[in-house]
């Protein structure tokens, strides 16, 4: 079997790992010219999440906190090999919102964002040999117009199971993006990894050509 080509632009020895099964994650990293493998992190999120809402920490550091865990997790098992952790949190006059169960919990999570703003948090960490080396996390506002509830049940319908597979239970760059009167922030951000300060870093630490 022939072994992939790394890009033209990376020129580390090997590729970056992704603790994250994310397709949206590897197809921006891969599409922004990063070469990478991916791994499952197998980190208990909720339990993560409990211990955090427990200390009384502001939401917004509950992004970053999860994507340390994650490349943390995959870094004590990829010894000498440069992890990527990236996590996204939504949240809104301080209540946070996890990915819609099933299409009347879309629904209803929809109805509680209309008219509102939200607040797309989005982190990223790299380790290597469980030392955390780089951090960032970047936010993103995003206004849900007024939306009533034939809009949404429409809506919920012409997405499908897609609506389940992101918080939020949107995708801004395809029909989602009608739910929204106004979003202020990074593209990258608004889908799930502040990509700027990271490839700044990566081209830094010659990972990537400069």
């Amino acid at each position: 079997m022939t072994e992939p080509k790394p890009p033209p632009l990376w020129i580390a020895p090997q590729p970056l790992i992704l603790a994250s099964t994310s397709k949206t994650r590897r197809a921006m990293v891969e599409a922004a010219g990063i070469f990478a493998e991916t791994r499952q992190p197998g980190v208990d999120e909720r339990a993560i999440e409990a211990g955090f809402h427990s200390s009384g920490a502001p939401v917004e550091d509950l992004a970053l906190l999860l994507a340390r865990e994650k490349a943390l997790a995959v870094s004590g098992r990829e010894p000498g090999r440069l992890v990527l952790g990236a996590d996204q949190t939504l949240e809104c006059e301080g209540e946070q919102f996890h990915k819609p169960a099933d299409p009347e919990s879309a629904r209803a999570q929809i109805a509680a964002l209309a008219g509102r703003t939200h607040h797309l948090h989005s982190a990223a960490a790299l380790a290597i040999d469980g030392v955390v080396v780089f951090e960032t996390v970047a936010t993103a506002d995003l206004t849900v117009r007024p939306l009533d509830e034939a809009f949404i049940a429409r809506y919920v319908e012409a997405v499908g199971d897609a609506v389940l597979t992101s918080v939020g239970g949107y995708q801004v760059e395809g029909i989602g993006i009608q739910l929204f009167s106004r979003i202020v922030g990074d593209h990258f951000t608004i889908l799930g990894l502040p990509l700027l300060p990271l490839l700044a870093f990566l081209r830094a630490e010659n990972y990537l050509a400069a």
